[in-house]
C-alpha cells in the first residue's frame, strides 16, 4: 500500500528564497523513505494561516493525499499559526501522537513542551505537523513513523487483520 504524501514546509524566509536547501523537508523525505510513500507534493509556503488552510484543504479534498505532514511554524512566535491553522481544518485530533512527540522532544531538551504542533484527520487525510528544525523532525517524525502505515489504512476504512478495528 502506497502512501500518497505531501510535504508542507511553513517558512516565510524559505517562501522568499532566502534559504538555500530546506532541511526540514529533507530530513522528513529522509525519515519516510523507510515507508512505502510515494511524494505526490512538496511545497514551501509562507507562514500565513489562510493560506496553510487552502493548501491543507486542497491537498485533502482535490489532491486526496493520505498523509500530510508539515514542519514549521509550530512555536510560540507571532508568526508560529501552524497548529491554528491545523486546528480550522481537521475533523478529529490525535493527541496520542502529539503527546509521544513532545515526550520524546522533552527528553532531549525542556523547550519541547512548548511545541503546538497538532495531529489530526480531515476526511480520509492523516495530517500532522512538526517542528521547523531538522533535529525536531527527525525526533518528533522518528518516534511516529512506524504507525503511520496503520493509521492511514484505518482512515482509507481498510480492513486491519492485526486490530479489532471492522469497517
Amino acid at each position: 500500500m502506497s502512501i500518497k504524501t505531501a510535504i508542507l514546509t511553513i517558512s516565510t524566509r524559505g517562501a522568499r528564497g532566502e534559504r538555500e536547501q530546506d532541511l526540514s523537508g529533507e530530513a522528513v523525505k529522509k525519515i519516510i523513505s523507510k515507508l512505502d510513500c510515494e511524494i505526490i507534493e512538496y511545497k514551501v509556503i509562507r507562514d500565513d494561516k489562510a493560506q496553510i488552510v487552502w493548501h491543507l484543504k486542497r491537498l485533502a479534498e482535490a489532491v486526496k493525499a493520505d498523509l500530510v505532514l508539515t514542519t514549521g511554524g509550530t512555536g510560540l512566535s507571532p508568526t508560529d499559526v501552524t497548529p491554528d491553522a491545523t486546528l480550522e481544518v481537521i475533523d478529529r485530533r490525535i493527541p496520542g501522537l502529539e503527546e509521544a512527540m513532545r515526550t520524546t522532544g522533552f527528553t532531549k531538551t525542556p523547550y519541547a513542551l512548548l511545541s503546538r504542533a497538532v495531529t489530526g484527520s480531515y476526511e480520509k487525510t492523516l495530517i500532522i505537523n512538526l517542528p521547523g528544525s531538522p533535529t525536531g523532525v527527525e525526533e518528533n517524525l522518528s518516534v511516529i513513523v512506524d504507525v503511520l502505515p496503520h493509521a492511514v489504512k484505518v482512515l482509507r476504512g481498510v480492513q486491519v487483520d492485526d486490530t479489532e478495528h471492522k469497517f
